[in-house]
């Protein structure tokens, strides 16, 4: 019996591969748990088109990820924050201040956790931070801390 497989499965193969197994094996075990379907035209067709589709979709993510990359690196990010005693900042900016700085000057919403903010920064002047969009694709944010 051939199968396409929809799932990886441990010591036979990978999701889109066509195997043939024992008919037991490929009822029983396979298409019963979901791991599976009977691999006929029609199925094999169905599949190759998802898998069409679906890359499809994935390069209009990644184009449009890309000119999100060009916008947020040709923008120069400015926050004010409040100064300590000894001219230092009072505390550090956060990756929530920058995510919601992009947002509000900017319009452009990005989550807090893909911000990367390492050292944090606790010193007034010019940094730059790395903006992880997805796909393996990151973005250099230019940011200048001032003192309030």
């Amino acid at each position: 019996m051939k199968v396409l497989l929809i799932k990886d499965v441990k010591g036979l193969g990978k999701a889109g591969e066509i195997k043939e197994v024992k008919d037991g094996y490929g009822r029983n075990f396979l298409i019963a748990r979901g791991f599976a379907k009977h691999a006929t035209d029609a199925v094999i067709r169905q599949w190759q088109a998802e898998q069409k589709r679906r890359a499809e979709k994935e390069a209009a993510e990644i184009e449009n990820l890309k000119k999100l990359k060009e916008k947020i690196e040709s923008i120069k990010l400015v926050i004010k924050h409040k100064l300590g005693a000894n001219g230092a900042l009072f505390g550090s900016i956060t990756n929530k201040e920058i995510s919601e700085a992009l947002k509000k000057e900017y319009g452009i919403e990005i989550d807090k956790k893909h911000i990367d903010v390492h050292p944090p920064i606790k010193q007034t002047g010019d940094h730059e931070i790395d903006i992880k969009l997805g796909h393996g694709i990151h973005a250099k944010l230019e940011l200048v801390v001032e003192g309030e």
